[in-house]
């Protein structure tokens, strides 16, 4: 299976040299939408925090976290979501994490370490792509492409191992011309498998890193358009730092 859209994604957003040397990004964003006030947290509550995101691995922290003296961290390897203070003493701990969400349906308030659970994993996959396609066990392949907005998207179906949880191990991937992504598909499993369209816009660099600042999740029809009146999720980028390895001798803004 040719793998031409996909290294033309992978060059657009900065290309997988330099991802190889990189370790970890921190993120500054803030995170808002009506959907929290669904899941029990107070209406019009934005999240500002900043993500400690691993390149490597599937490990996420936010700090702070739903309070200003606390963080949470997400690690994929044991399905755990830790929450804990600024000094490192562990507050709350989910595991396994994933079997909490059996049985929920949209409306399921969520806790701390649930909100974390889905922000952990979510923006974990946000960030790394679309580099993480690359990873182990991910396969992807192109499909049919797609007319929106008077342009036609190219589109890469992925589909990612139980070990990289995400929202779903199946979703649809949109490029522009410019190799830049501009939509994702996906079914938010643990939000009652809502069918949603994400969309990705505002790139700027970030030490030659393109990174979408502005991400509007809304729900997705059955026949594959989207419901663009008012977008369930919001995520807004203000910076980007990036880490690279120690011997590289790199640190960029």
């Amino acid at each position: 299976m040719s793998s031409e859209l996909l290294d033309l994604a992978m060059k657009a957003s900065g290309g997988l040299d330099q991802w190889k040397r990189l370790r970890a990004l921190s993120v500054d964003v803030s995170i808002g939408g009506p959907i929290w006030g669904l899941k029990g947290w107070p209406p019009g509550q934005t999240f500002d925090q900043i993500l400690t995101v691993d390149t490597t691995n599937e490990h996420i922290v936010f700090t702070p976290f739903t309070r200003p003296d606390r963080r949470l961290t997400f690690n994929a390897a044991t399905d755990t979501v830790t929450f804990d203070t600024l000094e490192g003493e562990v507050v709350d701990t989910m595991s396994p994490a994933r079997a909490e969400f059996d049985g929920f349906l949209l409306p399921t308030p969520w806790d701390a370490l649930h909100l974390g659970y889905f922000l952990g994993y979510a923006c974990w996959n946000y960030f790394n792509s679309p580099f993480v396609f690359q990873y182990p066990g991910v396969e992807s392949e192109e499909i049919e492409p797609w007319e929106e907005a008077g342009q036609t998207w190219r589109r890469l179906r992925v589909q990612f191992p139980p070990s990289l949880p995400n929202h779903s191990r199946d979703q649809v991937f949109y490029f522009g011309a410019d190799g830049l992504q501009r939509r994702m598909d996906y079914v938010a499993e643990v939000m009652g498998s809502a069918l949603v369209g994400h969309y990705t816009s505002r790139y700027r660099s970030f030490g030659g890193l393109q990174v979408a600042t502005r991400r509007r999740v809304f729900r997705r029809n059955p026949d594959n358009t989207v419901n663009l009146n008012l977008p369930a999720i919001t995520l807004d980028i203000h910076d980007v730092e990036l880490h690279y390895a120690l011997n590289d001798g790199q640190a960029h803004r």
